[in-house]
């Protein structure tokens, strides 16, 4: 890949001469060496013994091991299995890089010689299949990659740089935790906060960077529908949940359609609807579960606020008593919308194609789903300037390939999921360690 050159100007006896510095091509050069040497072997390691939501202990330990050999302060513990590495290196700012590192109750069957074949005792009792179906292996060891980058260059930065490895991202509670776990005042509250995640979606070799929102908010929502019981060959006796739960699913549409501005996204999906236990009874209860979706606070509470008047009101259309009317109970396990720092954000991409080569970054696709990220929990309050980028894991003759007809790509959460360790490692290194460069040089 061709890469620009930078120039440093020196003097030697009076006469100055121009000497071409090869920074990227050196940082690709030197990754690529410790992947063969180092990094290779560890994403196998973690690929092969993936751990749930929660309970990372052995993969945690593995990482603060790594972290402290490549010279970091590590503390264990952070939130539950949270690890945190810092290393100090002069006046500076604080910049932080965050991986998450959890699996998924998932059997994998990738095909791949290193599948895991990994149990674990779940949250409910049940021994079940893990793996690492969503990439969070490449993450942890970009961020081992990254380190060893760093402490390698410590004459190249000033500053103290935070690394975090973070449990629970699938659960969406880890990032929470470890603030719960007072996070910024143990350890200092960064200047700037990246993470990256690798996606099946963009080739290898690729990096999408987006402003705005690549993540979404979400909200889960219960709905408790109370009825009236009675004979089904009676309904006039009763009021039947499951008509008036229908009505609430069909009338929540309308909050999507006529409430919220149509150029704002958005999205209520009624994910599951339980009432009743056999054929020819009218049941007294109905319990909807629903996903709420946002790309801004405003619009989150909009959703929110249309949802209870809908289903309150609805149970009013039903002749229900006040001390009746469905009840609508939000979680206290939300996540806010991810939402990158539009002068940040420019500044890596500028950087990125300056460095790394304008063929490096994806055309930009516009968003066609809502996924969410427990990230901003770290940058929503206080708020701290971070960009949340993607690196391509998936080589493009296999997008060829779907696109002709032949086997298609498999999504993430898959039990085919699977990632081309390298090029996805080695690239989330580079851009990572390009990006800390710049921003502990500030002063």
């Amino acid at each position: 890949m061709h890469r620009p050159l930078r120039y440093l100007a020196a003097a030697v006896i009076g006469c100055a001469f121009v000497v071409p510095t090869l920074h990227a091509d050196e940082l690709a050069d030197a990754v690529a060496a410790d992947y063969r040497a180092h990094l290779g072997d560890l994403f196998d390691y973690f690929h092969r013994n993936p751990e749930l939501s929660g309970m990372e202990h052995k993969t945690s330990a593995r990482l603060a091991r790594e972290l402290r050999d490549a010279g970091f302060e590590v503390t264990e513990g952070v939130g539950g299995t949270g690890v945190v590495a810092m290393m100090k290196n002069g006046p500076g700012p604080l910049v932080m890089m965050r991986a998450d590192m959890d699996g998924l109750p998932v059997e994998e069957k990738s095909g791949l010689a290193n599948a895991s074949r990994h149990k674990q005792v779940d949250w409910d009792g049940n021994e079940v299949f893990v793996m690492h179906a969503c990439g969070h292996d490449v993450h942890i060891t970009s961020l081992v990659g990254t380190a060893r980058a760093m402490a390698a260059r410590r004459d190249e930065w000033s500053g103290t740089l935070m690394l975090i490895g973070q449990p629970a991202e699938e659960r969406v509670g880890g990032a929470k935790m470890m603030m719960e776990d007072n996070l910024w005042q143990r350890f200092g509250q960064p200047d700037y906060a990246m993470a990256f995640h690798v996606t099946s979606e963009l080739p290898t070799g690729k990096i999408g960077v987006t402003d705005g929102s690549p993540y979404s908010g979400a909200d889960t929502v219960d709905i408790i529908v109370h009825g009236v019981g009675a004979h089904g060959a009676s309904p006039h006796r009763g009021v039947d949940p499951v008509v008036l739960g229908s009505q609430i699913v069909l009338a929540l549409q309308t909050v999507i359609s006529r409430d919220k501005p149509p150029r704002y996204p958005g999205v209520i999906t009624v994910g599951s609807f339980h009432a009743g236990t056999k054929h020819n009874i009218i049941s007294d209860r109905a319990h909807l579960q629903l996903t709420v979706r946002n790309d801004d606070l405003e619009t989150r509470q909009l959703l929110l606020d249309g949802i209870k008047r809908v289903a309150e009101n609805m149970g009013r259309v039903a002749g229900l008593p006040e001390d009746k009317l469905p009840e609508v109970i939000v979680s206290e396990e939300w996540v806010p919308p991810t939402i990158n720092d539009t002068g940040l954000t420019q500044r890596l991409r500028a950087l990125w194609v300056e460095e790394l080569g304008a063929e490096v970054i994806a055309e930009p696709e516009k968003r066609k789903g809502m996924g969410a990220e427990d990230f901003p929990f770290f940058t929503t309050d206080p708020y701290i300037p971070s960009t949340y980028f993607a690196v391509g894991g998936t080589p493009q003759a296999d997008f060829d390939r779907e696109e002709a007809g032949g086997t298609a790509v498999p999504s993430h959460h898959s039990p085919l999921f699977k990632i081309t360790p390298e090029p996805a490692v080695t690239l989330g290194v580079e851009a990572t360690v390009t990006a800390l460069l710049d921003l502990l040089r500030e002063q």
